[in-house]
């Protein structure tokens, strides 16, 4: 029997996993899933439970939820990839020998890569929302605190959902608002970015919004520590931004097991050709979403749109046909804004956000680069969504290729 080996139980691992497993004779594939985590998050949410919009069941279900029949799960951490022997070892001793395998480890917060980050104020008064823990223990403190100097801070670039540290700096205005004391609250957006967003049409749309909401934005700020007696960021070049209460983006890295088999650049993450998504190392070896070092964001449409892609592929390679298939890099992502409404952004590799209607030309109904309240229930729709039709790898009305249409050059 042949195998197909699966590394990540996350979106990118399950969806794959329902895809291929719906299509494979299970007489002669047999697919495994190797993951060290039995619970499976709907990160997207963990923005909302500082603010008290979720709770912490909202976010959370179990992964065996979403595996479908016929497919081996395993869970056990994962010790090395050994590609040149088509093997993987895992923790427990056990070795996974593979026809094909689909690496979908993701990334992770990596906090102890910033010194002082992880000193005495950690879930005290400085706080990450990217973890379900950091999420809740925020959200423990915004119920008492009486308001002063709130920093948002972008470590390092990449990180997964770039657009998640603009929501929570949008959201915190509409939730001290909500609360009376906005007028007590100063926030401040420190990037290492030039500006808001990466892309200019994006940056302007956005920087519009922090100055209309007054929100400090500190460009190219790239941070070397944390300062916990004085209260304050500082950059490698000195620049120092006080703070009262610091929510910060850490450092991103790939799984550690990349470093040790060897398979990583120096962040963990697994080069790989961006446009047929297999490994640039091992010709029977995809890389899906966050675990690639793909110029793109590190985000859950980037994971949609990749496994359309992979999945064509691996058949392909599988039947001995050319990788046709070609991912242009396509991502969307919704932008909350705070008072019920949102934004939404649809890119690729080569074309930035652009105005427009989305997904249906003149029609919408969601519109690019706007702030309207349709956005928002988009965003709030589409956990239902995920959970109900992206992670079972059903079909969405949405192409893997990003559209021109509807879009105003």
């Amino acid at each position: 029997m042949k195998k197909i080996l699966i590394l990540g139980g996350g979106t990118g691992g399950t969806i794959m996993c329902n895809k291929l497993r719906n299509v494979l004779d299970r007489e002669e594939w047999d697919i495994t899933v190797v993951d060290q985590f039995k619970t499976h998050y709907y990160q997207p949410g963990f923005l909302f439970i500082p603010f008290g919009i979720y709770n912490k069941n909202d976010v959370i279900k179990p992964k065996s939820d979403f595996f479908p029949p016929g497919v081996n799960v395993i869970y056990s951490k994962i010790e090395l990839i050994e590609g040149e022997k088509n093997q993987v070892k895992l923790a427990n001793g056990q070795i996974l020998k593979y026809d094909y395998m689909i690496i979908a480890t993701g990334t992770e917060t990596s906090p102890d890569e910033t010194p002082g980050l992880k000193d005495k104020l950690w879930y005290k008064e400085i706080f990450d929302f990217y973890t379900i823990e950091g999420a809740l223990a925020l959200r423990e403190f915004f119920k008492t605190w009486e308001g002063g100097k709130l920093v948002l801070n972008i470590a390092e670039l990449p990180f997964k959902c770039p657009v998640a540290p603009l929501e929570f700096v949008f959201l915190a205005d509409a939730y001290f608002h909500g609360l009376g004391m906005r007028d007590k609250v100063d926030i401040t957006y420190v990037t290492p970015l030039p500006g808001a967003f990466t892309k200019p049409r994006a940056t302007k749309m956005l920087s519009g919004l922090m100055e209309e909401k007054n929100i400090k934005v500190i460009p190219e700020f790239y941070l070397e520590h944390v300062d916990n007696d004085a209260k304050k960021i500082v950059s490698y070049d000195g620049q120092e931004v006080p703070f009262d209460v610091l929510t910060i983006i850490p450092v991103n890295k790939g799984n550690d097991v990349m470093e040790r088999s060897g398979l990583g650049d120096d962040l963990n993450f697994v080069p790989t050709d961006k446009y047929t998504l297999r490994s640039e190392k091992f010709e029977n070896v995809f890389v899906l979403g966050d675990a690639a070092n793909l110029p793109t964001s590190k985000a859950g449409a980037v994971v949609h749109f990749g496994a359309e892609v992979l999945f064509e592929n691996l058949m392909s390679a599988i039947e001995g046909r050319p990788l046709l298939a070609k991912f242009d890099g396509h991502a969307n992502c919704y932008i909350e804004t705070g008072f019920g409404k949102g934004s939404i952004i649809d890119f690729n590799y080569d074309t930035e956000p652009l105005p427009g209607s989305f997904p249906l030309p003149g029609v919408g109904p969601f519109g690019l680069l706007q702030n309207t309240r349709f956005n928002h229930y988009g965003k709030v729709i589409f956990r239902w969504v995920y959970w109900h039709i992206l992670l079972r790898g059903k079909e969405m009305p949405i192409s893997n290729e990003m559209s021109m249409a509807g879009k105003k050059l």
